[in-house]
C-alpha cells in the first residue's frame, strides 16, 4: 500500500488527519463541493485558477489514486491551462524515468490506447485501473502535451526503505545526490499518513519517502530547464497527495531547487472532513457525492 492510499484509510476528522495539520500558517477552512481557494475560503472556478498560475511554471494535482473524478480534476487543470494560452507539460508519478521512451507514441497519436497500455507498462509500472486517468490522457493526446515519466525506480525506494540511506545505491546517488531530512513540515505529514505508528525502521521507510518526492522534484527540474526560455511552459504533475499536501513533498524540493513558487491543488474525497487546513495547499477539490 503506498503512503498516499494509507491516507485514504485515516479517519477523516481525527486531530491525526493530514488534511488538518497547520503546518505553514494556522486556520481551517470550509472545503465546499467544487474548488475552494484556501486562502479566502471562497469558491473559485478553473479559470481562476489558471489566471493564478500564470507566474508560475509548476502546478501539482494531487489525488487518491482509486478516485475517478480526483482524475478527472487534473484533466481538467490541464485543459484551463491550454485554455490560457500556456505550453503544457504533464509529469507523471505513475512512470519511472528509466520508462520515458516509452510514452511519446501516445503523444504523437501514433498507438492505440491498449498499444500504449502494453508499451507504457502501466500494469507493472501503476497497476490502477487506466480508465480512471484516461481523461488526463485524452487531453494530451487531443493536444500533443509531453508527458514526462517523474517517478524513481522502485528498487531505489525499496532500498533505502529496508537498509537506510546508507545503503543507497551508486545509480541512486547519481541521480539524486543529497536527501533533506530535516523539513519538520514534511515529517509532521508523513507521520500522519503512517498513522502515527512508529517503530525502529520508521526513519528508513521515512528516508525513501523523500528519496521519492526529491527524485520526482528534481525529475521535473531538469524537464522544465528545457524550457526555461519559454514564458507559456508550465508543467502540471500528477501525483499522489502524500506528495503535495502542505506544499512539503515534490513542491518544496522543487523550490528548494529553483527558488521558484509552486501552485498547488489537493484533491479530497466527497466524504472527507467539512474544513481542512489553510496550509493544506492553494486550492481544494472536492467531488460531489457519488462521483
Amino acid at each position: 500500500m503506498t503512503l498516499t492510499l494509507l491516507a485514504a484509510a485515516l479517519v477523516q476528522g481525527e486531530p491525526t488527519s493530514p488534511y488538518l495539520l497547520e503546518i505553514s500558517q494556522p486556520g481551517r477552512v470550509e472545503a465546499r463541493t467544487g474548488l475552494t481557494d484556501l486562502k479566502t475560503g471562497q469558491t473559485v472556478n478553473l479559470d481562476e485558477v489558471a489566471k493564478a498560475a500564470r507566474n508560475v511554471r509548476f502546478v501539482l494535482v494531487g489525488e487518491q489514486h482509486n478516485t475517478p473524478a480526483h482524475h478527472a480534476m487534473q484533466a481538467a487543470v490541464i485543459e484551463a491551462l491550454v485554455k490560457d494560452g500556456r505550453e503544457v507539460t504533464v509529469g507523471f508519478e505513475m512512470f519511472t524515468f528509466d520508462n520515458q521512451k516509452s510514452l511519446a507514441g501516445w503523444t504523437q497519436g501514433r498507438w492505440t490506447e491498449d498499444e500504449f497500455i502494453a508499451k507504457s507498462n502501466w500494469a507493472e509500472q501503476w497497476g490502477f485501473p487506466f480508465s480512471a486517468y484516461r481523461p488526463i490522457f485524452e487531453s494530451v493526446r487531443t493536444h500533443k502535451l509531453p508527458m514526462v515519466a517523474l517517478n524513481v525506480p522502485r528498487t531505489w525506494v525499496r532500498q533505502i526503505s529496508r537498509n537506510g540511506v546508507d545503503a543507497m545505491l551508486p545509480e541512486t546517488k547519481a541521480r539524486v545526490p543529497k536527501l533533506d531530512l530535516t523539513h519538520r513540515g514534511h515529517r509532521m505529514v508523513f507521520d500522519s499518513l503512517m498513522g502515527g505508528h512508529m517503530g525502529s525502521n520508521m526513519d528508513n521507510i521515512y528516508a525513501a519517502q523523500v528519496l521519492w518526492d526529491e527524485g520526482m522534484a528534481i525529475n521535473a527540474r531538469r524537464e522544465m530547464d528545457t524550457r526555461r526560455a519559454n514564458p507559456k511552459a508550465v508543467m502540471v504533475i500528477v501525483a499522489g497527495i502524500g506528495h503535495v499536501m502542505h506544499k512539503s513533498g515534490i513542491d518544496l524540493r522543487i523550490t528548494q531547487g529553483t527558488g521558484e513558487p509552486t501552485l498547488s491543488v489537493i484533491c479530497v474525497e466527497p466524504d472527507a472532513a467539512n474544513e481542512v487546513a489553510r496550509s493544506l495547499g492553494d486550492y481544494v477539490y472536492r467531488p460531489a457525492a457519488g462521483n
